[in-house]
């Protein structure tokens, strides 16, 4: 283990269990990508841990699930007050743990805070119904009742839009929850839940653990499988999402999950070509290209091509082309995106801007790259590169538009970019994904739209009354008059 300066041990982020900070004697170091030194420690779970966690979640279920919606929505109201308050504290975690830029840490609170805000709205809006019945003697009513204890897993990349909207909805539909905590980034989640603590959500009703990477399996595996998981939620990548997916199935438990994307965005003849520079370079390279709803593939109408790739590159310099090289989660990121390049170099491809090849101030670093010529024999035509590099593809028709944006097993979100609505309209009926986007770029979550994927992105969806609805499950009562 890393020591401080003193000879003492570092900080170690503790979990929250039933209310209270829990300590674990097992810890695990948490390595800073942006310097590569160890930032601080974490508690790893074990059996103990976790059955202290679930037995915290099931004993306030049984008065959470009484609480009237009114006190729930003075927690989330608080909580947004809270989470407002303490973004410069909040955001230094984020930036210490993932190596994010300052605007994508304030970005994520001030998200995070608006999702805390729309609950607080929404809350008192789950309603049942008073259905007729075949029997004139016989009355019925639909409730709608919380399923338990929720499993909710949540990813690094955005961890406090995607910690919140994990938990959020579920507690705000009388639930309660255990977040397994991202191991990446243990102090950002941490301070999320601490925010609910300090808003006053009651003890138990929301419960952090962590793990070290080696130890994920085994815990998992007995979230799980515990009798006292009624369903599980799941953002991260569709590798994990299909282990989650099969142990759910092994249990029959319901699962929402959220996971990868392979986004495109498609650039007609008629688009009005600065801002669909401009937003397919935000689409590709924010927070490095590490979102789920980054775009990864643009298809450029022949006619505009070369113009557009000219205001394309020039975006793309302006915006994250200056200063130090961004930043991402691991080294193993950098050289996958690296190996997806030379896999297409070797095969083709040509590089229209940037150095795939360019040493770094460290190896977690990779500046935007920009690819033309991909086919569907290179590796990066399907694979999600979750990293800092798009490739161009050239179009003719919109039947060809289409097919290579539906090639893909994945079906997050997409982006269209024409002046013609009712062709925009057209396309967003025949793209497979979750949601579509005209004139704008692919990355957009907020908390009025649902969310979610299609295919192999995942199903289920977060958000809005949608999301709130995703975590009650219906009783019918009849009774005779």
């Amino acid at each position: 283990m890393a020591q401080n300066g003193n000879g003492t041990e570092p900080y170690s982020v503790p979990f929250w269990i039933n209310g209270e900070e829990i300590h674990p004697a097992k810890r695990f170091d948490v390595v800073s990508p942006a310097t590569g030194k160890v930032v601080h420690q974490c508690g790893s779970a074990t059996e103990v841990e976790v059955d202290a966690a679930i037995k915290a979640a099931e004993t306030a279920f049984k008065t959470w699930k009484k609480t009237l919606p009114k006190a729930r929505r003075d927690i989330f109201l608080k909580a947004a007050e809270v989470i407002e308050r303490r973004k410069d504290e909040l955001g230094q975690y984020m930036m210490d743990e993932t190596g994010a830029p300052k605007q994508w840490a304030d970005f994520n609170i001030m998200v995070a805070r608006d999702f805390l805000f729309d609950m607080a709205g929404r809350v008192s809006s789950l309603e049942g119904a008073i259905p007729t019945t075949q029997d004139p003697s016989t009355g019925a009513l639909v409730l709608r009742e919380p399923f338990g204890v929720i499993l909710a897993v949540a990813a690094w990349n955005a961890p406090y839009i995607l910690g919140v909207r994990s938990v959020l909805f579920p507690i705000a539909a009388g639930n309660t929850a255990i977040l397994k905590g991202s191991e990446s980034c243990p102090r950002t989640v941490w301070g999320l839940v601490s925010v609910l603590q300090e808003a006053g959500l009651p003890a138990g009703v929301l419960n952090l653990v962590v793990h070290e990477p080696a130890n994920a399996a085994a815990i998992t595996q007995k979230l799980i499988a515990s009798p006292a998981i009624k369903k599980i939620n799941f953002t991260g990548s569709t590798a994990v999402g299909k282990i989650v997916g099969r142990l759910a199935g092994e249990n029959l438990k319901p699962v929402l999950l959220e996971l990868g994307g392979k986004a495109s965005a498609i650039v007609w003849e008629d688009a009005d070509l600065d801002n669909a520079a401009t937003q397919c370079a935000l689409g590709a390279f924010l927070n490095s290209g590490q979102i789920c709803m980054s775009t990864e593939r643009i298809l450029v109408h022949k006619k505009i091509r070369a113009e557009f790739e000219k205001k394309f590159i020039g975006a793309v310099d302006a915006i994250f082309g200056q200063g130090d090289a961004p930043i991402l989660i691991s080294g193993i990121a950098v050289g996958k995106n690296k190996a997806l390049i030379a896999d297409a170099l070797s095969k083709g491809a040509t590089v229209l801007y940037g150095d795939a090849n360019a040493t770094e101030s460290t190896p977690t670093r990779m500046r935007p790259v920009i690819i033309s010529g991909v086919s569907e024999a290179m590796d990066i035509y399907k694979t999600e590169s979750f990293g800092p590099s798009v490739s161009i593809f050239e179009i003719e028709t919109e039947e060809e538009a289409l097919r290579i944006a539906n090639d893909t097993e994945y079906g997050l979100t997409s982006a269209v970019f024409t002046e013609d609505l009712r062709r925009g309209l057209r396309w967003a009926g025949e793209i497979e994904s979750g949601a579509v986007h005209i004139n704008s770029m692919t990355v957009h979550d907020e908390s009025a739209l649902p969310h979610g994927g299609a295919k192999s992105s995942g199903y289920g969806r977060f958000n809005a009354q949608y999301g709130l609805g995703e975590w009650t499950r219906t009783k019918t009562v009849t009774y005779k008059y």
